[in-house]
């Protein structure tokens, strides 16, 4: 039985189609976290009540994803054991509100607030636990607070976007503090 280039030419765009939403979706949907679409550049709320210590949410906010990590005790203590192993543990070249430049990179001590992309190609990276996360792509690896280890071929740390607290369990990504 011989198709016709209209019905093969159909089958090729309804693959190429549901191809490019399965992929879309696997970017935006990760295991980690729920994502929350919102319009572009407008300011988006994002509740932490619901947060447990040691989970990370992603939400999507000016068509990136940003994570919302709720740091354990420990992730905090770890993060001056390890400085001499980063590129810029003081965050000086690191893009960031002016009130984040400090060893947390953080408005509160126990919420970390990112872009989840990784500077070197744009990658998702992943939580690993207390330890950071690591980009499956080239394997640059960050540590709780964002700042890239010298191992990798990533030279700047993750971007923390303007946010402030509206409330203890509630923030607002897109406005300074």
């Amino acid at each position: 039985m011989e198709r016709s280039p209209n019905s093969q030419r159909r089958r090729i765009m309804i693959a190429a189609t549901a191809s490019a939403v399965a992929a879309g979706a696997a970017m935006v949907l990760r295991p980690s976290g729920v994502v929350i679409a919102h319009p572009h550049g407008s300011p988006l709320a994002v509740e932490l009540g619901d947060l447990p210590v040691g989970k990370l949410r992603t939400v999507e906010w000016q068509s990136k994803p940003v994570w919302v990590l709720r740091r354990s005790e420990g992730s905090l203590a770890a993060l001056a054991s390890h400085e001499d192993l980063l590129i810029d543990p003081e965050s000086q070249q690191s893009m960031q509100p002016p009130a984040c430049r400090n060893r947390q990179r953080s408005l509160r001590p126990d919420i970390f607030v990112a872009i989840g992309l990784c500077t070197h190609q744009g990658c998702a990276p992943n939580l690993q636990g207390d330890s950071g996360f690591l980009c499956p792509c080239h394997a640059s690896r960050y540590d709780v607070a964002g700042r890239v280890f010298q191992a990798g071929p990533a030279t700047a740390n993750l971007v923390i976007p303007a946010y402030r607290f509206e409330a203890d369990n509630r923030l607002l990504l897109g406005v300074d503090a």
